[in-house]
């Protein structure tokens, strides 16, 4: 049976992938993004009865709350919801103000928050459905400039694990995605945002831009093998709580886990001896 799509941030990058190949599968999908004009020239091209335009900025409750409902007239379930709206803010921490880290969180995390709080009442009464949240592998791993960035995946991965196990039982199944370097419009100079330098400690390591920017254009990483991907998990009856896609995460995060677990084995006899005399 084909079933429904609910992309955001599909005007771009993985979640455009993701929705053609969606599509190609014979599902339909609803598209959302901040700009409608974005979203339909980004799908051009497959444009016709099984894909319906919606907008939505998912820093706005509301406007979460509207597209969903709009997804469900259109199509009149959800049977796949894909939380891929994001954008980065990079620079070190102490040079970023907080106004730029909540806006931050408002989109990253918060957005993934209200659209799962109102599509969860639809998989509920449906008894099922999949859910996949997009983080990034700067929810595993911590990197120099993405202190903002990072607290905001870590918390999508926090969420994700949390609610997963709630919602289980109403047969839906949440998988976080952790990419690596893929050729998408994150580090695009229109997208991408950076603290202003302005500690003169920092100076001698360079600023955020300059590390950065030059990786835009020349990720390793292909979306459109990744929407592909997530296609198929999506049509796993038991899909991966986790997912690290790509060669370069992969390398990345098998040692930071194994260097965490041995640091787990080094000061077990320490941990333990915080237990008080029963």
């Amino acid at each position: 049976m084909s079933k429904i799509w609910f992309i955001t941030g599909a005007g771009s990058g993985i979640g455009a992938a993701t929705a053609v190949a969606a599509l190609k599968a014979g599902d339909r999908v609803v598209a959302t993004g901040r700009n409608l004009d974005k979203l339909r020239n980004a799908l051009r091209d497959l444009a016709g009865n099984n894909l319906a335009f919606v907008q939505l900025d998912v820093a706005d409750e509301a406007q979460a709350k509207s597209a969903v409902d709009a997804a469900i007239k259109a199509f009149g379930r959800i049977d796949v919801l894909v939380n891929n709206a994001g954008y980065s803010l990079l620079g070190n921490f102490e040079e970023l103000s907080t106004v730029e880290i909540e806006k931050l969180m408002a989109t990253n995390f918060y957005g993934v928050m209200h659209v799962m709080r109102t599509a969860l009442p639809v998989m509920r009464k449906q008894r099922s459905g999949r859910i996949i949240n997009i983080s990034s592998l700067a929810g595993i791993v911590g990197f120099k400039h993405c202190g903002a960035y990072s607290a905001a995946k870590f918390a999508v991965e926090g969420l994700s694990a949390s609610v997963a196990h709630e919602v289980e039982p109403f047969g839906i199944k949440i998988t976080t995605v952790e990419p690596g370097f893929f050729r998408t419009d994150l580090l695009d100079v229109r997208n991408a945002k950076y603290a202003r330098s302005s500690i003169e400690d920092y100076a001698a390591g360079g600023t955020a831009e300059n590390m950065w920017s030059g990786y835009h254009g020349a990720q390793q990483g292909d979306p459109a093998k990744l929407g592909d991907i997530l296609v198929k998990i999506a049509g796993m009856d038991n899909p991966p709580k986790q997912f690290v896609a790509g060669s370069d995460a992969f390398a990345v995060v098998k040692p930071a886990l194994e260097a965490r677990l041995e640091e787990l084995r080094t000061y077990e006899d320490l941990s333990k001896s915080t237990d008080g005399s029963v």
